[in-house]
Formats: structure tokens, C-alpha cells, sequence
């Protein structure tokens, strides 16, 4: 078992390719409405996993968007609804994968240094080339999906995620 400078073991998901390919999209349930996610469960499988099995084991539903900050990102996906809590894992980063770019309606890992990430995501407002390289984008909104960029922008900071689901198609 490898760990992170922390200490925290660092968990590898063990899903078959053909698990991985249903794990498509990711529906973001909040009082405003509904943020469709899709997932890059090819170029960032342990990631996409990780989020996965959160979202089906139900971690997720009536967490809040702790830290929303207009021009740049909403996140969410701690348990402490504070920004301070996880697991007690931690995955490793894949930056190294395609599709490693954060644009507006990015989904990507928040962490507290390299391979500490756990459960707490974030969605960008707006294109962050700052955090590529350094934080793993896992799944975006589609350009085409514009009522989940409308519920994006009304993400106001202590939201609630009501639900994620894990779907095939849409």
C-alpha cells in the first residue's frame, strides 16, 4: 500500500474497462437545478472511480458548495461542510492524462498538495490555466448543455448538492 506525504493510503480502484465505459456522466442535483457532467472515465479512470463510488454510495447527497467564488469556481464534496474533511484516502493525482485543460465547466479534484485529493471537487465559472498540471480535470460540461451552465452561474456559496447519480447515457 503506498500513502501520501500525509500518511493517507492511497486508494487504486480495480474496475474492469468495461465498468469504467458505463461511468459516463455525472448529474448534479441542486435547488436550482441540474449540473450534467461528462466523466473522462478513459483518460482519468482512477479519479472517475473514486467519484463514482461516492456518488453511488450516496456521500455526496446534502453536502453544500463550501467555497463558491464568482469569476473562478464552486466547490463542493466535503463532509464537514466546512473545506476541511475527506476520507480517510486519498487518490493520486492524474495530470499527466489528456484532457488536462480547466475551462468553464471543468470538473475537477480540490486537494491540499499533490495526491491528497479524496471526495472534494470543484467546477470552474471560468478558464483556470493555472491549475492545469496541478489539480486533476476528470469530467466538464458539454458545450451544448447550456441549462447546466445556467445552474452552474447560480451556484451561490453554501448551496446544497441534493444528489449525484451516475449515469450510462443521457
Amino acid at each position: 500500500m503506498s500513502t501520501n506525504r500525509f500518511g493517507k493510503e492511497l486508494k487504486e480502484y480495480n474496475y474492469t474497462k468495461e465498468e469504467l465505459a458505463k461511468f459516463n456522466y455525472a448529474k448534479i442535483t441542486t435547488k436550482n437545478g441540474e449540473i450534467l457532467i461528462k466523466l473522462f472515465n478513459q483518460e482519468t479512470p482512477n479519479t472517475v472511480a473514486n467519484f463514482v463510488t461516492l456518488a453511488n454510495d450516496g456521500f455526496y447527497d446534502g453536502l453544500n458548495f463550501h467555497r463558491v467564488i464568482a469569476g473562478f469556481m464552486a466547490q463542493g464534496g466535503c463532509p464537514q461542510k466546512s473545506g476541511m474533511g475527506g476520507p480517510e484516502w486519498a487518490i493520486k493525482c492524474e495530470v499527466d492524462a489528456p484532457k488536462q485543460n480547466h475551462k468553464r465547466g471543468s470538473l475537477s479534484m480540490a486537494h491540499a498538495g499533490r495526491d491528497t485529493g479524496g471526495s472534494q471537487f470543484f467546477i470552474c465559472f471560468v478558464p483556470c490555466p493555472h491549475l492545469d498540471g496541478n489539480h486533476t480535470v476528470f469530467g466538464e460540461i458539454e458545450v451544448t448543455q447550456n441549462s447546466s451552465f445556467k445552474t452552474l452561474d447560480a451556484i451561490k456559496q453554501g448551496d446544497e448538492i441534493i444528489k449525484i447519480e451516475i449515469l450510462e447515457s443521457i
